[in-house]
């Protein structure tokens, strides 16, 4: 045999082998929305900017331009990097329809920001004036992002009896597509007690009136009253997606992208992008943050939530404690440890996702399931669970998830 034929009879061999050595993964229409919060300042805002900002894992730039001029060069430099934006101008408010019809057919509009953590009290002003953008472009969003939530000295200067009254009425009052609310857990060296309720209330706010709902994770250190928002470790960063994801966040925000200047009393610091412009380390971080969220968007995207439950020797304030196994699954076992535990139906397709609520600690989890489970990797691979010890380490922050 010929040098030749030899070759031809490995590539031939080689070629009809590659299905046997293909690996299935998790199938995704689109990627989750994330929101670059406090983003490129607007006399920053290049292509190249853009192109950093995206090679980041960000899909949504929001930032305040100074006038519609600044804005339109803006938006320019933005499609050519493949971005889009959610806007807001003086403009946008003094003149919202002539405004909106200067930008509306614009590529990489997004959407319109209306304002930033409103009290009750604004809500039947907002909803006006969304009403007024939305009678000339209903196929944009308009975008508000509410309070989150806190004791009675808080729902009293918002002007409502409890949170969910600040939830419901705003939806009422204010028409949009969706729902989005920021809270930031970590603060000092531990977790605020009343995160998961926060999400507990507001992602059942939204299921109520079937609308989605968009959260946040901190990526800026900075001070508040009563401490510190730390420098976020990937950790952090898990445990803040994942919670979201979770409970079927179905956009993401980071606040800030851009290192905020007022430093009067905030001193932030440790954004992704520094004061001085440049990368910090926490821009690495968010970047591989965002790579995780998109190879597994196809188990999150368009998901609906079937239950959320809690493990662990103490659960959050207002959640419930798993007491049933999922269907198809004989043993879960955290060990003390305190994890989430939801199930979600996607396309057919129904998933456990286990994350663990520790950012310090791993944990150790115990899954043993029926044969038919699949397990979805971190890089969206689909392989089955059963090729796994039932006994595995779960890393601070991070998650398991299975389909069947």
């Amino acid at each position: 045999m010929t040098n030749k034929n030899k070759i031809s009879i490995f590539l031939f061999t080689l070629i009809i082998s590659l299905p046997l050595f293909s690996q299935e993964k998790i199938e995704t229409t689109g990627k989750i929305p994330i929101v670059a919060w406090h983003g490129i300042y607007c006399d920053d805002m290049t292509e190249e900017r853009f192109r950093e900002q995206k090679e980041a894992g960000f899909t949504i730039n929001f930032s305040f331009c100074a006038n519609n001029e600044q804005l339109k060069k803006a938006l320019d430099a933005a499609d050519k990097a493949g971005m889009q934006m959610i806007i807001t101008t003086p403009e946008l408010r003094s003149e919202p329809e002539k405004t909106v019809r200067q930008f509306m057919n614009h590529p990489a509009l997004a959407g319109y920001f209306l304002k930033d953590e409103p009290l009750a009290s604004e809500f039947a002003e907002l909803g006006a004036w969304a009403k007024r953008i939305q009678s000339v472009d209903n196929k944009k969003f308009c975008y508000l992002n509410l309070f989150p939530t806190g004791g009675q000295a808080h729902f009293d200067a918002l002007g409502v009896k409890n949170y969910r009254e600040y939830i419901s009425r705003f939806d009422k009052e204010v028409p949009l597509p969706f729902l989005s609310f920021d809270h930031y857990p970590i603060i000092n060296d531990s977790i605020k007690a009343e995160w998961y309720e926060n999400l507990e209330e507001f992602s059942d706010e939204a299921r109520k009136v079937d609308k989605d709902f968009w959260a946040f994770a901190l990526a800026t250190t900075h001070n508040v009253p009563g401490g510190v928002y730390p420098v976020p470790t990937l950790a952090m960063l898990r445990l803040q997606m994942y919670s979201n994801l979770a409970y079927g966040a179905q956009g993401l925000q980071y606040f800030t992208y851009w290192t905020p200047l007022d430093n009067s009393f905030w001193d932030f610091r440790h954004g992704p992008i520094g004061l001085d412009g440049k990368r910090t380390e926490v821009y690495d971080l968010v970047k591989e943050m965002n790579r995780e969220i998109q190879q597994i968007a196809g188990v999150f995207l368009g998901a609906k939530v079937l239950s959320v439950h809690h493990t662990g020797n103490q659960i959050p304030t207002k959640t419930r404690r798993l007491t049933l196994l999922p269907d198809k699954v004989k043993a879960l076992d955290t060990h003390g440890s305190g994890a989430i535990i939801s199930q979600l139906e996607n396309d057919d397709q129904k998933y456990i996702v286990i994350v663990n609520r520790e950012y310090k600690r791993a944990m150790q989890l115990t899954f043993v399931a029926d044969e038919s489970l699949q397990r979805v990797l971190k890089d969206g691979s689909i392989v089955p669970a059963s090729n796994y010890t039932s006994t595995m380490t779960v890393l601070p922050g991070d998650i398991m998830i299975y389909r069947y």
